[in-house]
């Protein structure tokens, strides 16, 4: 008993002395960090994330439309820098010509007039369809957005060229190593466009081809995120931050990111001073498939003052005019 109650006290302290090295509350107050806005698919159609799959067609699924813009398009774009967005989330695939189309699908069979996937197109038949044919908030009565986007599927380069001083976050639709090399190559002959990119992520293969041939290039995947986190609620009760977690980007869903050793200031000390960026996502369930974001303005002015970086939403129209107040 007596050896009992002497191994109860030594872990009581180990705990106490974990908690008391991990918690702000033992240490000086951590400054107010800066947050800037990411605006995933920019200024677009909504819809309810529980239960949807890769295969839901969520343009039958729309909410009730306030407004007629449609992701991954040039007015899409142009209206969520407007509302405040530092930097918009865009989609790519590499046409069968070799070009970079800006489109969300895998296949034009939901959202468009077309048929098949995005990357066994050419850039011209694609720049003949209509791709708000597909979008319902009425399970398919209505389609108050067909006929607004024909011709409106942007290439990349055009994506570049109206917005010459803006930062744009590539997501791979593919995970083909062989679009990695084509990007890595595009941004080889055209060096100007590194400037507009923040990072890309998506696929693993590609993502990490673009990566190693470019140095200066930043990015994430999920595997890259989970890595990093797992080790760091493995260690970071020591304050030691693992390798993988330097000089990265990290995607953390809120409720998990409660549950970092040191949250909240500490924690972003810590990937500060590794040099890596914080990008805070919404709640994470595996009833949710969708990209969740902080997406009212309550839910974003409930992030703790100590947190910097990015936050992701998928309503910059609604949270972006008033945040930037």
């Amino acid at each position: 008993m007596v050896i009992f109650k002497r191994v109860l006290v030594a872990l009581t302290i180990v705990v106490i002395g974990v908690w008391a090295f991990n918690s702000p509350l033992m240490r000086s107050s951590f400054p107010e960090a800066q947050k800037r806005l990411i605006a995933h698919r920019g200024v677009h159609q909504t819809f309810p994330t529980k239960g949807i799959t890769n295969e839901t067609c969520t343009a039958r699924l729309i909410d009730q439309p306030s407004h007629e813009l449609i992701e991954n398009t040039l007015p899409s774009m142009k209206a969520a820098f407007e509302a405040g967005a530092d930097i918009v989330e865009l989609d790519i695939h590499l046409t069968i010509d070799d070009k970079w189309a800006v489109y969300h699908d895998w296949t034009l069979d939901c959202r468009s007039d077309g048929q098949g996937p995005v990357r066994d197109a050419t850039m011209k038949f694609l720049k003949t369809l209509d791709i708000g044919y597909g979008y319902s908030a009425d399970d398919g009565k209505t389609f108050p957005l067909r006929g607004k986007y024909v011709g409106a599927m942007p290439e990349l380069v055009e994506v570049f060229a109206a917005f010459p001083d803006k930062k744009f976050l590539i997501n791979f639709k593919s995970n083909d190593a062989d679009e990695g090399k084509a990007f890595a190559q595009f941004l080889t002959s055209n060096p100007n466009y590194k400037k507009q990119i923040w990072a890309v992520y998506g696929g693993a293969k590609p993502t990490a081809t673009v990566l190693d041939a470019h140095s200066d290039m930043k990015g994430y995947t999920k595997q890259s995120v989970k890595a990093c986190l797992k080790s760091y609620a493995a260690l970071g009760w020591s304050g030691h931050i693992p390798d993988i977690c330097h000089n990265r980007i990290l995607a953390v869903p809120s409720n998990y990111a409660r549950w970092m050793w040191g949250w909240p200031g500490l924690f972003h000390q810590r990937m500060k001073e590794a040099g890596s960026e914080l990008i805070l996502l919404g709640d994470y369930s595996s009833s949710n498939t969708g990209s969740r974001g902080l997406d009212d303005l309550a839910t974003i002015e409930a992030v703790p003052a100590q947190i910097g970086g990015y936050i992701w939403t998928n309503k910059i129209e609604v949270v972006g005019p008033e945040f930037k107040k």
